[in-house]
């Protein structure tokens, strides 16, 4: 039978006396900052704390390791030293991995390597839609797993036909790319929309997307992400992409004049930048103009679509269709897969070898999307992502009348962001370590996006959790 035990440790004589007796830390500098001890003292990990430094002033929040003589083979009997994880060390630092590995993941929790639970309001940044484990997702993967996991596309496979069935049924799109993410789709979107348009006018080939966008990390979506600091010390971006102020209709009118363009990016509701959503009079705009100047309007829907919002697509909520949508994220259960759902007048342009993926569509990972898919589209599901999106949103905004450090509660069914009034990073650590997973984004936004299978029961603790970590900061 496991204990959990917290102290908020503000000197090294605090934390001596709040842990167990009998132990001696030596400290190395930087027990300025307020830190968090959080340890388990289970049979099967006795006395393996984590320690979570709160930072002072431009720090950014650490997590360090309370390492046994035993581990770490250098103190003498009953010492303990303190030292950042060591797995950092094996990777190149594109993240900021912090705390132990994670193990284990059910319905919609998360277990780390020393036996700590968290309540997932991430989803892998809005990736496990069915949450962990889903028993329909492990039947899948058990299922397809034993009989093929890689052929390549210059075959045909049934999992890839029975999903692009689906995802035709249920989209306006009558053909589909297969990729593995959202940056490939935006990749493929890209290309298909500049030879659909460079046909006639070799010149049309500029791409405009919006402010605070993101639409991935490799050349072609880095390009189309209006962010700077995505941009530093990636310069120069690919020629011909151009911005424009998201959501204002008469600045966008100006940029496209200077141009001939083959295709316009936008998402629906941006989700990196801090759930920021269009309205519905800018999309209509975009399309009466696109339409008009053969231009390919592209809706982005890695993040915001597949039943996030509450309808199974995003662009549903305005009523406004695109000619190309791409998605990834929750669309393959887990598995990379990402995909590009075209209108026959893109598609139709295209011929084999114009665009290719060796992994893209794999066997596996659509399988996963089948099972995905399948349950995300029923209208009962939906109409439970709504109604539970609104009581996330509505128990937010009560908070938001206790809790002035919250500027504004906003989103779209389960994807819903809380701006603070400053950088949230210390309050998203402190959530962490108190058994809350919650994703940072833009605009000093705590990204709130658990699993559509979440439960009201689960909203009610990830809120009560959250305001316990805003009520320890206000006093």
């Amino acid at each position: 039978m496991s204990r959990a035990c917290a102290a908020t440790i503000h000197s090294a004589e605090h934390m001596k006396a709040a842990l167990p007796a009998k132990v001696i830390l030596r400290t190395s500098g930087f027990m300025r900052k307020s830190l968090c001890v959080v340890w388990n003292t289970s049979e099967k990990h006795p006395y393996i704390p984590s320690v979570y430094s709160q930072g002072n002033g431009k720090d950014s929040p650490k997590m360090y390791f309370l390492h046994r003589p035993a581990d770490a083979g250098l103190l003498r009997k009953g010492e303990w030293s303190m030292k950042e994880p060591p797995y950092n060390k094996l990777f190149v630092p594109t993240y900021k991995r912090e705390g132990a590995p994670m193990v284990r993941g059910k319905g919609m929790y998360l277990y780390d390597k020393n036996g700590r639970k968290y309540l997932d309001f991430g989803s892998g940044i809005a990736v496990t839609a069915l949450g962990h484990s889903h028993p329909a997702i492990v039947a899948a993967l058990r299922a397809q797993g034993s009989k093929l996991i890689h052929a390549s596309n210059l075959y045909h496979m049934e999992p890839q036909i029975r999903f692009v069935n689906l995802l035709v049924k249920h989209s306006f799109g009558s053909r589909v790319f297969l990729c593995n993410s959202g940056t490939e789709a935006t990749e493929a979107a890209i290309k298909f929309a500049r030879k659909w348009a460079t046909r006639k006018n070799r010149l049309k080939y500029h791409v405009l997307s919006f402010t605070d966008g993101f639409h991935g990390r490799t050349y072609g979506g880095l390009s189309a992400t209006a962010q700077k600091k995505f941009h530093a010390g990636y310069v120069p971006m690919v020629p011909g992409f151009h911005y424009a102020p998201y959501d204002d209709i008469a600045a966008t009118k100006k940029v496209l004049r200077k141009h001939d363009y083959a295709a316009v990016f936008v998402e629906p509701v941006q989700g990196e930048s801090g759930i920021n959503s269009a309205a519905r009079e800018f999309l209509t705009f975009l399309r009466a103009y696109t339409n008009k100047h053969a231009i390919a309007l592209v809706f982005d829907e890695v993040q915001c679509g597949v039943g996030r919002t509450g309808l199974l697509w995003a662009h549903q909520h305005f009523g406004v269709t695109p000619d190309m949508m791409t998605l990834a994220k929750p669309i393959g259960g887990g598995l990379p897969l990402g995909a590009v759902v075209c209108k026959d007048t893109i598609s139709r342009v295209i011929q084999p070898g114009d665009h290719g993926t060796t992994f893209g569509g794999n066997p596996l990972a659509c399988a996963l999307g089948e099972v995905v898919l399948r349950m995300v589209s029923k209208k009962s599901f939906l109409a439970g992502v709504r109604s539970k999106g609104a009581y996330l949103k509505g128990r937010l905004e009560k908070l938001a009348g206790v809790h002035d450090t919250i500027r504004e509660v906003r989103g779209f069914g389960l994807m819903v962001g809380v701006e603070m009034d400053a950088d949230p990073s210390k309050i998203i650590a402190a959530c962490r370590a108190q058994g809350l997973l919650v994703v940072k984004a833009g605009h000093n936004t705590v990204r709130f996006m658990p699993p559509l299978v979440v439960t009201r029961a689960d909203i009610d603790k990830a809120v009560r959790l959250f305001s316990k970590v805003l009520g320890r900061r206000a006093r």
